[in-house]
């Protein structure tokens, strides 16, 4: 028989978080074929509390590569149909497996398929706002808005790794709304609505207070997807038009900030790319 589904988590100094994150897969009431840990460089306990806690993890080091080239590793290492992402950070809820795999086996169109979530912030519950609400369908233009899918919650054909590549590993944040753009663009996003995933924010080694100014790598991201021609003509002016909204955001910004060199750079970037509008 076949293998069915892969679970794949990255981590990098998160031993505590992690063990959360593993006890909520072994944990399914429909358990992954294997769970693949890509430990991108750990100097704390990982490797000793993994082996001490969890038996028939495929553990892979890395010496600080990042999240991307850590995803991209677990892919290549998986053997199964199906693949999901779990931050190490995040949890799911018991029945996340057996509901989208349900879900799956009744809808043969389904290659990618995302859940809703609930959201927690330094242990207490957070609301979720009107432009968070997650979809399914064609949802291309919800993508060049802002990264709607969460990583953590999706299975995805590993066909569609071969189809569209894998996660660019030149972006350091941002990895995912790069590639939910490539498979969105040509792909139908299937979607349960129920909260499947847990996910928690508030601690210092999130990817996201690391870096200002999200918008820059979301613009790199489109950039990047229209020089290549991953769109049709209509999702060009699509992507430009939310292009260039972000640009106005970051030359704003930046130029409140007196930050001279990035408004330059998105000055000469918002002009481009209004003039081929």
């Amino acid at each position: 028989m076949n293998k069915l589904i892969s679970v794949i988590i990255p981590t990098l100094n998160r031993a505590n978080l992690l063990e959360r994150a593993l006890r909520s897969v072994v944990n399914q009431t429909f358990p992954p074929d294997e769970i693949i840990v890509v430990d991108n460089g750990s100097t704390d306990d990982t490797k000793n509390m993994i082996k001490d806690n969890f038996q028939n993890i495929k553990y892979y080091f890395l010496s600080d590569k990042g999240v991307s080239k850590a995803r991209n590793l677990g892919i290549k290492k998986s053997n199964c149909e199906w693949v999901s992402f779990l931050d190490s950070d995040d949890e799911w809820h018991p029945k996340k497996l057996e509901k989208q795999i349900d879900y799956i086996k009744k809808n043969s169109k389904c290659k990618f398929i995302h859940s809703n979530e609930t959201w927690y912030r330094n242990g207490k519950n957070l609301n979720q706002l009107k432009k968070h609400k997650k979809k399914g369908g064609n949802i291309f233009k919800n993508c060049l808005k802002m990264c709607c899918i969460s990583p953590s919650s999706v299975i995805i054909n590993k066909n569609l790794f071969s189809n569209y590549g894998l996660f660019d590993e030149s972006f350091q944040v941002c990895e995912d709304y790069e590639m939910w753009l490539r498979m969105s663009a040509k792909e139908e996003i299937f979607f349960l609505d129920d909260k499947l995933l847990i996910k928690h924010g508030g601690h210092k080694d999130q990817l996201s207070k690391k870096f200002w100014g999200m918008d820059r790598f979301r613009v790199y991201a489109i950039e990047k997807n229209l020089l290549k021609n991953n769109f049709s003509k209509d999702q060009n002016g699509l992507a430009i038009f939310y292009l260039l909204q972000k640009l106005k955001v970051i030359i704003n910004g930046a130029k409140k900030r007196n930050n001279i060199k990035t408004y330059e750079e998105f000055k000469k970037k918002y002009n481009y790319w209004k003039f081929l509008s």
